[in-house]
């Protein structure tokens, strides 16, 4: 698998109502747990005062990545995505291959 930098804003619809807003929020929730689960959701944070997540997404390229993994995602609709893909630095500590 491929590993992707995702950066995601989510902006609800202006008039949505909050019982709609927790529903996808619960929802996206279980969401997030199952592609944990799977080994497609690596790692998610949420910098600092702010209202976006940056995670380590994983699938076997980038179309699988919209399709069926953040295209599953019950919020997406109502989100704006930046994906980087990502390749291993020679220099990471957390290499697995070190020799190459």
């Amino acid at each position: 698998m491929r590993e992707f930098l995702v950066e995601i804003t989510t902006t609800v619809p202006e008039g949505t109502g909050q019982e709609e807003v927790d529903r996808r929020r619960s929802a996206e929730a279980a969401r997030a747990a199952e592609l944990a689960a799977t080994g497609n959701l690596a790692r998610l944070w949420r910098p600092v005062g702010e209202l976006r997540s940056i995670g380590v997404w994983r699938a076997t390229d980038e179309e699988e990545l919209h399709e069926k993994v953040l295209g599953t995602l019950p919020l997406r609709p109502w989100m704006t995505l930046t994906v980087t893909p990502l390749e291993s630095h020679p220099n990471d500590p957390g290499r697995l291959d070190a020799s190459r």
